[in-house]
């Protein structure tokens, strides 16, 4: 009877999809973070084509669950400087997410804690390219490094240590 339920809701609502969802197991590996992450985040992602690191990185959005747009770009400076990046925290790529821009190598976690938290900042950065930092994976080599937030007038303050 439960299902027959369903089948008819899902029908009312114009597809079987909502069926399927609701019928469905979850994908083998799936972990309960990733259910209530709700539907993908859209991230775009301004880096160089050659650079493989960056990729690197948008492999890590995806696997996190964000739906990741690429633009390749020859000279991505003019992108720091057209969504305000301050020069002490520039990496090699740069995204735009919910109003915000994440600068370089930021954990997806972090990324999801901004959305969440929606602070008074133009947003975040990992500076540099730090070892250990997604995309910037040395075997098992990892470095501690800063995720510093920061705002409109290039004024940086710490955000999370990693």
């Amino acid at each position: 009877m439960r299902s027959r339920t369903w089948l008819v809701l899902a029908l009312a609502l114009g597809g079987v999809g909502l069926l399927a969802l609701r019928l469905s197991p979850a994908p083998r590996g799936a972990r309960a973070e990733d259910a209530r992450t709700g539907p993908p985040v859209a991230i775009t992602v301004y880096k160089s084509p050659s650079c493989g690191c960056c990729g690197q990185w948008v492999e890590h959005l995806k696997k996190s669950g964000f739906a990741v747009t690429v633009v390749d770009v020859d000279d991505v400076m003019p992108v720091k400087q057209k969504y305000g990046v301050p020069g002490s925290v520039v990496s090699c790529h740069t995204a735009r997410v919910g109003g915000y821009v994440v600068e370089g190598h930021v954990p997806a976690d972090l990324i999801r804690k901004l959305l969440r938290e929606r602070p008074n900042v133009a947003g975040i950065a990992a500076p540099g390219m730090p070892v250990g930092a997604p995309g910037m994976e040395q075997g098992g080599r990892k470095e501690p490094y800063d995720v510093v937030a920061f705002d409109r007038s290039g004024r940086t303050t710490p955000y999370a240590r990693r």
